[in-house]
């Protein structure tokens, strides 16, 4: 296998491993805080790419114009389904969040087909972003340059909200003792709603930014957040990092996977997953932020 193929390989991997880790981010982010497993997290990926879609590819608007509509709109979403239906829940078993977000996601696959039909939808690329230069002799397209470069802002981004602001030194607190906590003065409730607002906001960033190259469909959310519970285990759920590096580790399985064994590519993250859950079953970076 020539060198420069499977180097060109792993760009499109970390490509691929950007859109998981902005979904797994956010999956992540509500566990760690909430102690919920929100099966719909998938399901607000899939709203804000079809958002995305309406402001730029049918309403004209400016891409980062759309994706900021896009990211806010679900962001506010998620605040309303933290408000109504997920904060009753977290005193309860961890099952009944299960089947409530089960629900959801069959409810929001049907609500997307009534508003925006059941056929494939995909805009154009930004025309900034159009066309590709040369790496390791094959054409790389600026716009997975630009998603790569973005998932990492992302994760730069969201290690400096929850390590070196004030707010992330309280959701820290939060989690490690929510009773504690309240006694010396912290708004739970608002904690929780922000963390949850926060959540849905970057699953929904990531499918904003997937409408150029991806195709989207009803299904969307499904797919993509069985990858990301793959990740969260590989990772060690309730860790950022781990996420970060799940969301590596399933990208480039899936790129090289394709490239080098085709007729095992499908079952090859799960191997990985299988492989992580015998050695060490709390996940890669288990209990680092």
């Amino acid at each position: 296998m020539n060198p420069d193929a499977l180097f060109y390989q792993g760009l499109v991997g970390l490509t691929n491993a950007m859109y998981l880790w902005l979904v797994a981010a956010g999956l992540t982010i509500a566990f760690g805080v909430l102690k919920i497993i929100n099966f719909a997290h998938g399901s607000l990926y899939m709203i804000g790419a079809y958002l995305a879609f309406s402001l730029y590819g049918q309403m004209g608007l400016g891409f980062g114009l759309s994706l900021l509509l896009a990211t806010v709109s679900v962001g506010l979403l998620g605040l309303a389904l933290e408000r109504l239906l997920f904060r009753p829940l977290y005193n309860l078993d961890i099952t009944y969040g299960l089947i409530l977000t089960f629900g959801l996601v069959l409810v929001s696959a049907d609500l997307v087909r009534i508003v925006w039909g059941g056929v494939f939808l995909i805009p154009p690329t930004p025309d900034a972003l159009i066309g590709s230069f040369r790496v390791f002799g094959r054409a790389f397209s600026y716009y997975n340059t630009f998603v790569i470069v973005a998932g990492l802002a992302v994760g730069a981004g969201l290690w400096l909200l929850l390590d070196r602001t004030w707010w992330g030194r309280t959701v820290r607190a939060t989690a490690s003792d929510r009773e504690m906590a309240g006694a010396l003065g912290v708004n739970v409730g608002w904690v929780y709603a922000s963390v949850f607002v926060l959540a849905a906001g970057v699953a929904a960033l990531g499918g904003a930014l997937s409408i150029p190259v991806r195709v989207v469909t009803p299904g969307l959310g499904t797919t993509l957040i069985i990858e990301a519970f793959i990740i969260t285990v590989i990772g060690g759920l309730g860790s950022l990092r781990g996420a970060f590096l799940g969301a590596i580790i399933v990208g480039l399985a899936n790129a090289y996977g394709v490239l080098l064994f085709p007729d095992v590519a499908l079952f090859l993250i799960y191997g990985i997953m299988a492989l992580v859950l015998l050695v060490k079953p709390e996940g890669l970076l288990a209990g680092a932020r």
